[in-house]
């Protein structure tokens, strides 16, 4: 094949330019993807958006005030309901008829479900537009990370990824700065206000819907889908199509093809339930690889990020900040947020996700701590009318959510988002990470609803279990999750071929099977070869048990 039919980017540019406009296009998604999560922050201090669905009323003052929290909170976490479902579909079809198509479906459903929330006109209407939003939400989250997995070189995945989700944050920073501004209109009492927030969403996803038709499918879809000279022809874009780029290239696409065919015969069944429990995965152990991502993203959600998102405005209070000056520590906190992220672009395929996740935790929990501690002598200081130390110990609190929010970019954002779309077999890929976005949505739909219970009943000592909770993840990183940075797609399934859950048991059978596969050696020591699988995997080794 000389070029691939109609217009399409591949046909123009090919190797790094061609991977940095895969993943500007991916950016684009997980762009939207920062920008849904952070709207509805400003939504729900709109005064007509609140008359309007009925859970509560706006004082003199301005401030919002919920009559009915589990309205408002039912408002919201809906949305995470919607992305459980629209992973899990997203997935399915993802490994069905394709990345590309299936991001289109995506974002033409949540094109849809933005037009239904901005013109909603009471709560029922509202909890329906939210579900359907999550739902395509979902199908995006479940196929983008994957398309970009599968075209980035593996010495350069994790930098991909993390610069897709400084685009993720900066989604967040505009939907925050635009609602600020709005605020400031007609006393930020019109519809306007929270109307064209959400209908602003529109215009990336209609992007993202235009453009992607005219970008390469993911070479391990084209394989699967026996599709092999248009596989062999976008693996010559993005590797090069000469010299040892082309033996490069042409070794990877036979890597393909052996990890295609030796799945087929190691796992029978590849439905979420099979997957779910194990079942027919042989030595794949798929099963492990769910637990695993399910369990990180949820764990993504508990070092803190959720409680500190709703708990700053308290703490900003505290401190003494009138509702001004807390929006704008709020903003500045996030654009704090943004450039932290960069710090995961340049570490993350240096240091690797296990040490990532390592630092990561130990200065989120140390900030969690603190950040509760001085919440707490703040708090104390106001009942006992001391407000000059009420008034320091909240800023000092202050600043220590500034912190963590600044180390959760740099690295526990990302690292769960990755991991999955690393660590599954090709054939079952898209389902694999939906699997995390299930966690995730678990992870978040339940906090959403718990935090508020939490912080009402034992207030900022919630913040020292959001510590303990970055603890406890220390040894489990260490124990269960085997590191992927620098290792090929095709390498997961001999580094998951163990019968052993742990990750000494796992790194002594993969050096065990690699050296049964020279070719993946040769791969590797040619150039920085693709993230793209090899079949030699697991039916060679795992000890011989079944499932798991």
């Amino acid at each position: 094949m000389e070029r691939l039919p109609g217009s399409n980017v591949a046909n123009v540019l090919e190797k790094r330019a061609l991977l940095i406009a895969i993943n500007s296009l991916a950016a684009l998604s997980i762009f939207f993807f920062g920008y849904d999560q952070g709207v509805m922050g400003g939504v729900n201090n709109a005064k007509h958006y609140i008359d309007l669905m009925g859970f509560g009323y706006v004082d003199e003052k301005g401030d919002p005030v919920v009559t009915d929290s589990l309205l408002q909170g039912g408002i919201v976490s809906v949305y995470y309901l919607g992305t459980l479902f629209g992973c899990l579909f997203g997935g399915w079809i993802g490994d069905k008829i394709g990345r590309i198509k299936t991001i289109a479906v995506g974002a033409g459903w949540a094109i849809f479900g933005a037009a239904l929330q901005s013109s909603a006109m009471n709560h029922n209407w509202m909890i329906g537009a939210r579900a359907v939003n999550g739902i395509g939400t979902g199908i995006l989250n479940a196929v983008v990370p994957v398309w970009a997995t599968e075209t980035a070189e593996h010495t350069s995945r994790g930098q991909f990824i993390a610069i897709e989700f400084t685009l993720n944050i900066f989604g967040v920073v505009v939907a925050y700065w635009l609602e600020f501004g709005l605020s400031f209109i007609d006393n930020g009492e019109s519809a306007f206000r929270w109307r064209f927030p959400i209908a602003f969403q529109i215009i990336p996803l209609l992007v993202l819907l235009a453009a992607v038709w005219f970008f390469p499918e993911s070479p391990r879809y084209l394989v699967k889908a026996g599709r092999d000279e248009e596989a062999q022809y976008v693996l010559r874009r993005l590797r090069g199509s000469t010299g040892d780029e082309l033996v490069r290239a042409n070794r990877e696409y036979m890597e393909i093809r052996n990890v295609i065919s030796t799945e087929a015969k190691e796992s029978k069944h590849t439905s979420y339930f099979h997957m779910f429990f194990g079942i027919g995965s042989g030595n794949l152990h798929t099963a492990r690889r769910v637990q695993l991502v399910i369990w990180l993203q949820i764990l993504q959600e508990w070092v803190g990020i959720a409680g500190v998102t709703i708990y700053a405005p308290t703490i900003f209070r505290i401190a003494g900040f009138d509702s001004y000056k807390s929006q704008w520590i709020s903003g500045l906190n996030n654009i704090f947020y943004t450039f932290a992220t960069l710090i995961c672009v340049f570490t993350l395929d240096r240091i690797g996700r296990r040490w990532t996740l390592w630092w990561g935790a130990v200065g989120q929990g140390i900030a969690m701590f603190l950040a509760g501690a001085f919440s707490q002598l703040g708090e104390n200081a106001a009942h006992n009318g001391d407000t000059g130390k009420a008034s320091s110990y909240g800023a000092t609190a202050a600043s220590f959510v500034i912190i963590f929010t600044s180390v959760f970019g740099a690295t526990w954002l990302t690292v769960p988002w990755l991991y999955p779309a690393e660590i599954f077999p090709l054939h079952v890929r898209s389902q694999g990470n939906a699997w995390g976005v299930v966690g995730w949505s678990i992870g978040n739909g339940w906090l959403t609803l718990l935090c508020p219970v939490m912080f009402e009943r034992i207030g900022a000592t919630t913040l020292h279990i959001f510590g303990i909770a970055n603890v406890i993840s220390i040894p489990i990183v260490w124990a269960f999750y085997p590191e992927t940075n620098q290792r090929t797609l095709e390498e997961m399934d001999l580094l998951f071929a163990s019968p052993s859950p742990w990750v000494w048991d796992a790194e002594k059978t993969f050096a065990r099977l690699k050296e049964q596969q020279p070719s993946l050696q040769a791969a590797q020591q040619v150039g920085p070869s693709d993230d793209m699988e090899v079949g030699s995997s697991a039916n060679h080794g795992g000890d011989g048990t079944q499932g798991s």
